[in-house]
């Protein structure tokens, strides 16, 4: 047996963790899959190549087996069939590009020979398609709750009507800033919803935003862009015209009217550095063509588009290149760690390189550490915002933060920032 797999075998034994083994011949959709199914209790491994695979799953068979259609010299079929042969009990998980038909089909042959099938998950996949298949099975929660002590239930949410706060005047945008990583100081920031209700206090966007593609994002987006900029004049009043980032839902970007209402919202100031609409990866990849002629008019304006969450969903990372994106935001579950965690540490090096390529910038969400802020500056990465540097605040109390920096309280940048203190301001 080689050293690596009895070394995974132990751990999953002593940790009580399940164990799995992900078949792939792309390795940063390998890479994807183990931080999802270690997030799920899992011990996880990738391979590329069925025969190393195969030969693992001889010496040690894991619980469940992550697998691709498309494997170059091979194909799931072929691998299922010899599965078969080794007498595997386990579960397995197909994953593919390739259509639901196909998927479902090559399941049923799964079946036929008597292996344990789960519910096949289309790429792009999201880590929640890969819970959602493994709960469906039961194959997420543990059986022996005699052991698992049960989780303490959750306070009860308060859901806040969005149309209800867009009528009263609650809605805010609070401000988490953005460090420059090759000076450490703050270059802009992301304007991010919050409300203030009478009653229950401040309300975060779980708890306000509606379903995707409710049409109240439509006031709420406009909302958003005239928040924002009235704010960008009250910081640039104070001297910090930071370059500010809000979040658009792709379909209020491509609606007829959402050029005239950036049109009509920018500023007039040769300082307005510009501003950066983010939207997520899976929605970017639903109609990239059509987001690319959009995000080329917002260009004409000094407005870019920003992939945020990137990771979260994955798009094969080469169509980076066929992306009308500016900047691309690595998720935090792959920001989390990536200083001791080496397939982390390898995602962002690739997003940092392919984004680089490409001629995008690069923003680390999420980042908690010193260790992973030194890892992230070591890779190359641009800018960065996460507890490390400052929790989102409102706009005032950032005026308050960037002044006081600026005026000498922290003349030097901090060898490990902390959630109370800011990297001075940096003028555009």
């Amino acid at each position: 047996m080689s050293t690596s797999s009895t070394a995974t075998g132990l751990q999953a034994a002593m940790s009580g963790a399940r164990c799995a083994f992900i078949l792939d011949d792309e390795v940063q959709i390998g890479a994807l899959a183990v931080q999802v199914l270690r997030a799920c209790g899992f011990a996880a491994r990738q391979f590329t190549k069925p025969d190393p695979f195969l030969k693992e799953i001889e010496l040690s068979p894991p619980d469940l087996v992550v697998l691709d259609l498309a494997l170059g010299q091979s194909d799931a079929v072929e691998v299922i069939q010899r599965l078969e042969v080794l007498k595997y009990k386990g579960s397995i998980l197909l994953i593919s590009g390739r259509d639901a038909a196909t998927l479902a089909e090559i399941a049923k042959i799964g079946e036929r020979h008597g292996m344990v099938m789960l519910e096949p998950v289309r790429k792009p996949f999201r880590a929640s398609d890969i819970r959602n298949s493994l709960a469906g099975h039961g194959a997420e929660t543990r059986t022996d709750a005699e052991e698992t002590p049960p989780a303490p239930r959750a306070p009860k949410q308060i859901k806040v009507q969005l149309a209800e706060a867009l009528r009263n005047n609650w809605l805010e945008l609070w401000y988490q800033p953005k460090v420059d990583l090759k000076s450490l100081s703050v270059a802009g920031a992301e304007g991010l919803l919050r409300a203030r209700h009478p009653e229950l206090g401040i309300i975060t966007p779980e708890n306000i935003l509606p379903p995707p593609d409710d049409p109240s994002y439509a006031p709420l987006s406009a909302f958003v862009v005239e928040r924002a900029m009235n704010d960008w004049k009250c910081f640039a009043d104070q001297g910090l015209p930071l370059k500010l980032a809000v979040n658009i839902p792709i379909s209020v970007l491509t609606s007829p009217d959402f050029i005239r209402l950036v049109r009509r919202n920018l500023p007039q100031d040769r300082d307005f550095p510009g501003l950066i609409l983010e939207v997520t990866e899976d929605e970017v990849i639903r109609d990239p063509q059509w987001t690319r002629e959009i995000a080329m008019q917002l260009k004409l304006y000094n407005v870019h588009i920003s992939i945020d969450d990137f990771g979260a969903a994955y798009a094969s990372m080469a169509r980076l290149n066929d992306l009308p994106v500016s900047e691309v935001k690595i998720d935090r579950s792959f920001v989390l760690n990536c200083s001791s965690d080496e397939s982390k540490r390898f995602l962002c090096q690739t997003v940092i390189d392919l984004a680089h390529r490409f001629g995008a910038s690069v923003c680390a969400e999420g980042v908690e550490t010193a260790a992973d802020l030194r890892a992230l500056v070591d890779m190359g990465a641009d800018t960065a915002q996460g507890f490390l540097f400052a929790k989102p605040m409102t706009a005032d109390a950032l005026v308050q933060k960037l002044l006081a920096s600026s005026a000498g309280t922290m003349r030097d940048p901090p060898a490990k920032p902390s959630t109370h203190e800011l990297p001075p301001h940096r003028s555009s």
